[in-house]
């Protein structure tokens, strides 16, 4: 009540004002245009600076529910193209790794093995010992001593499976070999890779009585529970003698490009559990 009376002039010059204000609006049109326009744009400056300040605040939460979408889209976007690969695998007969004219076709050879469709997610090719990671695992039905091949060729054979993920160990690696031969006869020796260049690998212990020339054409030989007969492996890029002239080491233009792998197919032999267990009782007479 101090405060009142003590700002008391304040307090009626104020309602002078108003009172002045008041009059002055209803008794003038130009200057209640005036007043009215004054406080519209006062009014509209305020819902601007206001509304700006609540977009700011609103950005993070519009960034989030724009990342979300985006994610969401994303993820379809990955799910559709696994599709289309697996649609892709399914049509493609791999003809062109099933040679025609290989001693076994590929027709006989499918009713022993399937063919089960993967993609790599992960690979190496400038080390010695370089591995390739495929979206397949057991839960898949990948186990290890699967073979893998691509539309182009003979790509490895499965190390160790988990549930979801498989790693193969490819051609491209010093500790694997291969047995292989040259296409239409019964010449065969092991391939193997020795490092550097990942285009060429070497067919080694080749018969010096071996016939073969610069071009033909190297498949696998079926000498193994992995692989079919008849996958193609490469082609014979040069030759030379080993040390001791009995045997000829040919250099391999690989089929596949180990630097381009994508889609792939994983080799499920029927029969190799029934020809290891028989394979093993031999070796006991050993």
């Amino acid at each position: 009540m101090a405060f009142i009376v003590a700002q008391r002039h304040w307090l009626v010059f104020v309602v002078c004002e108003m009172l002045s204000l008041l009059l002055l609006y209803h008794n003038n049109v130009y200057q209640r245009n005036m007043i009215l326009s004054s406080a519209q744009f006062v009014v509209g400056n305020i819902t601007y600076a206001s509304g700006s300040l609540y977009s700011y605040f609103d950005l993070r939460k519009s960034n989030r529910i724009l990342l979300e979408r985006a994610g969401s889209m994303e993820a379809e976007i990955l799910y559709l193209r696994q599709q289309l690969s697996d649609a892709r695998l399914q049509l493609t007969t791999y003809d062109n790794v099933f040679l025609k004219d290989s001693l076994i076709a590929a027709d006989s050879v499918n009713l022993n093995y399937t063919f089960m469709s993967a993609s790599v997610v992960n690979n190496s090719t400038s080390h010695l010992n370089n591995y390739i990671t495929i979206n397949r695992g057991s839960a898949d039905g990948v186990r290890s001593d699967m073979g893998v091949i691509s539309p182009q060729g003979v790509v490895g054979i499965v190390m160790t499976a988990n549930s979801r993920f498989s790693v193969v160990i490819p051609l491209l690696n010093v500790k694997l070999k291969v047995s292989c031969k040259v296409k239409n006869t019964n010449y065969f020796g092991a391939l193997s890779w020795k490092g550097g260049d990942a285009a060429f690998a070497y067919l080694e212990d080749m018969p010096s009585h071996s016939v073969f020339e610069i071009g033909d054409t190297i498949v696998t030989s079926g000498y193994s529970t992995v692989f079919p007969p008849g996958l193609l492996v490469g082609v014979v890029d040069s030759y030379d003698k080993q040390h001791d002239d009995n045997f000829y080491s040919l250099k391999i233009k690989l089929a596949t490009d180990f630097n381009a792998l994508d889609a792939l197919c994983v080799i499920d032999n029927h029969n190799q559990q029934s020809q290891h267990e028989i394979e093993q009782e031999a070796r006991r007479y050993d």
